[in-house]
């Protein structure tokens, strides 16, 4: 068994296929991968590349392929949002095959050998884990801001999804707020910090799961579009019937990745368009 120690000591305290879309180089573009019951999402701005989460355990080479196909050699930023497997999966492979920066995630050890064979990557490139802490911001160019939300509090017991990390970013006049798997808890303490939520693109929380998307939280955010990655007849029943009238009621274009697959949305400052 790994020892974890070490790691906080370091811290400072369709489909996926291989077809890119056409689109131009010097605007913003997010794309949401098709990784199944999982999350992936790659951020291009400024010649920058942030890839938050890699999926499960098989998707590392769907991911890397991808990733390859949109000219990325190098990640500037990594953002593991919370331990699980389908957060993590496929980081182990991504980091081995591409030069990175920083890498991010909440301060919480699990002895899983996903999470065991993340971290043996990122020492062997003699890399460290960045505790990820509300305020902290990510230096994606100019015209950009990206900055963390949340985690909030330090111990939320055994509900890793609370753990996860939540990413505004802001480019131009358009914004996406990027959540993970967190919770209602996790989107009631963003509530209670005042935090301005407010966004055209809302990543679903755990993937459509009632377990997230509270009316308070959505009433905040406000999004025109919302994302949900989700997999095929999953076994959670994602996303969750009442999430989407929810979302429906509220009038939020829903895009899912169990039957658009990779969605791509390009941003010039003022307006977002799918590809």
């Amino acid at each position: 068994m790994l020892t974890l120690i070490f790691i906080f000591t370091l811290i400072g305290c369709s489909s996926s296929n291989a077809t890119a879309p056409t689109y131009n180089k010097n605007n913003l573009i997010v794309h949401y991968i098709d990784v199944g019951q999982a999350d992936s999402i790659l951020i291009q701005v400024n010649n920058k590349n942030l890839l938050i989460d890699g999926g499960n355990k098989d998707d590392g080479e769907k991911i890397i392929k991808y990733l390859k196909a949109q000219g990325v050699t190098r990640l500037d930023y990594v953002i593991a949002t919370h331990p699980h497997e389908d957060h993590i999966g496929g980081m182990a492979s991504i980091i081995k095959k591409f030069e990175l920066t920083k890498f991010y995630a909440p301060k919480k050890l699990t002895n899983t050998a996903t999470f065991e064979n993340m971290v043996l990557a990122l020492k062997n490139k003699k890399l460290k884990i960045n505790e990820a802490k509300p305020g902290d911001s990510l230096n994606l160019g100019k015209n950009v801001t990206c900055q963390i939300l949340a985690p909030n509090s330090s111990d939320y017991g055994d509900n890793l999804n609370n753990y996860s990390v939540v990413v505004k970013l802001t480019y131009g006049n358009t914004k996406f707020l990027f959540t993970g798997d967190a919770q209602k808890q996790s989107e009631k303490e963003l509530l209670a910090k005042g935090y301005d939520l407010a966004s055209d693109v809302l990543k679903v929380g755990h993937h459509g799961s009632s377990s997230s998307s509270t009316k308070e939280f959505l009433d905040k955010v406000q999004p025109k579009i919302a994302v949900i990655s989700c997999g095929k007849n999953n076994d959670y029943g994602h996303p969750h019937k009442e999430i989407l009238d929810e979302l429906k009621k509220r009038k939020i274009k829903v895009y899912r990745t169990d039957t658009a697959g990779t969605i791509v949305f390009e941003s010039d400052g003022k307006n977002i368009n799918k590809k």
